[in-house]
């Protein structure tokens, strides 16, 4: 029998076909082409631009503001959460532009703390009358940030493109101290002369009231906003009810108490409180950090590390740990659940002005009167006293800025996801620092501080959300790092060992985490690795992830 009267069984579309020679595409056969010409804009933009020929005025080129967009990559993480197939999985990330898009926040990356260090130049924003900024805080809901400057002026700024939004001015004298409280409903805010105020977040000045006989250094919200505590340069924190601006209690030096218990006998620079407990923390002229009991008033610890003023105090989100930066040009971290001293950082080469911990990571960034700005990873397991003795040096900082200001570094402040930070100088600027881009061969600041470019930021062009692609001519001739860091770790890729240069994030070929530092971010090694996301998947911090310029305003 032939095979040709073998009768066919399988679907006629089951049986193989012969493929055609050639394929030839049907649709999409042009290139790309640009967007449409909007006929209405481009008329207003050359009337706009005869209006300035006429007036005499340089022609200015009109390009769109630079923007660090949030959105995309909360939506992308929210969406993971769902498809994910385990609460430990990240997708893999590529040293590519084209993997930007595929970047979460940093909530997204719990068990690597490389994935926040904001050590990108974004912006710069100057108020029209130059002065210097003392505080910087973001609003509650991340949208816009809040300056506090000598002239006495609120100045708020967008959030997203960094622009000026509107002034006030708020008070009388130099702005010390600026906080909003927990709920959001309300701002605090005291100045040079003693005097606190009340504002709402629309700005309206609800009441004024004189706290201290001398300039107030710090202001902080009890974590149920009914009191807050004021730090001076007469010696005293003291504690308020908000609602009646009523003093309730001085915590100063009494000479009965034990030597232990007595007060702080110099000016009082900062105070903290706890974020859930009834528990302060103040620092001091007379270089000691305190601890207080808000209910009675009393002393409970002094430790006496610090050679010279602590200017400012800092507890981490879970309110383990508490961080003070000092004249002596180090910051100590001390766990108040042992009360003894966890860390000591040493890389500033002058005094420490300011402090700010990341709100999901163990990452603390501080800055000094060098205009330096610092990051320190705390997730890093601390070496032994034979490792330190061995390397005849401490572990240097994750990542440095050596030149972000030109002078102190008065307020440092996280944006409340984490993937944002602003600086205030006594440069008189404010300025935005994003984190490190996969790919981003232009990216100047991650290996050791080049200085950011002068000039008006906003008239270079970008794209929405990506903050710019031109390349390098963003930001002028600004020379390349020589150090690389790990922003992104082993869990992504483990690039660092193929050798590719100048990719920061996506490396880890740098030095050992413990040699010497000078000026420059650390590589990571694998001592920076570990993984510190518990069994709930929460990141731990403290102990248990173990795996001469300007004086004081």
């Amino acid at each position: 029998m032939s095979s040709s009267s073998i009768p066919v069984l399988l679907p006629g579309y089951a049986i193989p076909r012969e493929s055609p020679t050639s394929w030839q595409p049907k649709k999409y056969l042009q290139p790309p082409q640009p967007p449409p010409i909007d006929e209405a804009h481009a008329k207003e933009l050359e009337v706009a631009a005869q209006r300035q020929l006429l007036d005499g005025k340089a022609l200015k080129k009109t390009r769109p503001r630079r923007t660090v967009d949030y959105a995309g990559g909360m939506g992308r993480w929210d969406l993971l959460r769902k498809l994910r197939p385990s609460p430990y999985y990240v997708p893999w990330m590529r040293p590519a532009p084209s993997y930007i898009i595929d970047l979460l926040p940093p909530k997204g990356y719990l068990n690597n703390a490389s994935t926040s260090l904001c050590t990108k130049f974004v912006h710069t924003s100057t108020n029209k009358i130059r002065c210097p900024v003392n505080v910087v805080t973001w609003t509650p809901e991340g949208r816009r940030i809040l300056t506090g400057s000598t002239s006495g002026e609120f100045t708020l700024w967008n959030g997203l493109t960094f622009n000026f939004e509107t002034i006030l001015q708020a008070h009388d004298s130099a702005i010390r101290a600026l906080r909003f409280s927990h709920s959001g409903a309300y701002i605090a805010s005291a100045d040079q002369s003693g005097i606190v105020k009340y504002f709402q977040p629309n700005m309206n000045n609800l009441t004024a009231f004189t706290a201290h006989r001398e300039s107030v250094r710090g202001l902080s919200f009890a974590p149920n906003d009914e009191r807050f505590a004021t730090a001076s340069d007469d010696a005293t924190v003291r504690i308020w009810a908000f609602e009646e601006s009523r003093e309730e209690k001085v915590l100063t030096a009494l000479a009965f108490l034990k030597p232990s218990q007595l007060g702080h006998g110099w000016d009082v620079k900062c105070v903290e409180w706890h974020p859930t407990k009834g528990l302060l923390v103040s620092g001091s002229k007379d270089n000691l950090v305190k601890f207080w009991d808000p209910r009675t008033g009393t002393c409970l610890s002094t430790f006496h590390q610090h050679k010279n003023t602590v200017q400012a105090v800092a507890w981490s989100p879970n309110g383990d740990l508490v961080a003070s930066a000092s004249r002596d040009q180090t910051i100590r971290v001390f766990d108040i659940r042992a009360m003894k001293e966890y860390r000591i950082l040493k890389g500033h080469k002058k005094e420490v002005c300011s402090l700010a911990w990341h709100p999901v990571h163990s990452l603390l960034v501080s800055g000094g009167s060098e205009g330096a700005i610092l990051h320190w990873d705390l997730s890093a397991p601390q070496p032994s006293f034979n490792d330190i003795l061995s390397t005849s040096t401490q572990p240097g900082p994750r990542a440095t800025i050596s030149e972000a200001h030109d002078s102190n570094v008065w307020s440092l402040a996280y944006h409340p996801l984490g993937h944002l930070l602003v600086s205030g100088s006594n440069d008189h600027t404010t300025r935005f620092w994003s984190r490190e881009r996969p790919g981003d061969a232009t990216s100047v600041f991650s290996g050791g501080g080049a200085r950011p470019p002068a000039g008006e930021e906003e008239e270079e062009q970008g794209v929405p959300g990506f903050m710019g692609w031109q390349g390098e001519e963003d930001y002028g001739e600004v020379p390349m790092p020589s150090i690389t860091q790990d922003g992104y770790g082993q869990m992504y890729n483990g690039l660092g060992e193929d050798g590719i240069p100048g990719i920061p994030g996506l490396g880890g070929s740098g030095p050992s985490p413990y040699s010497n530092n000078n000026g420059g971010g650390n590589g990571s090694g694998p001592q920076q690795r570990q993984n510190s996301v518990g069994p709930q998947g929460r990141s731990h911090w403290g102990p248990s992830s173990s795996s001469s310029g300007y004086r004081r305003r």
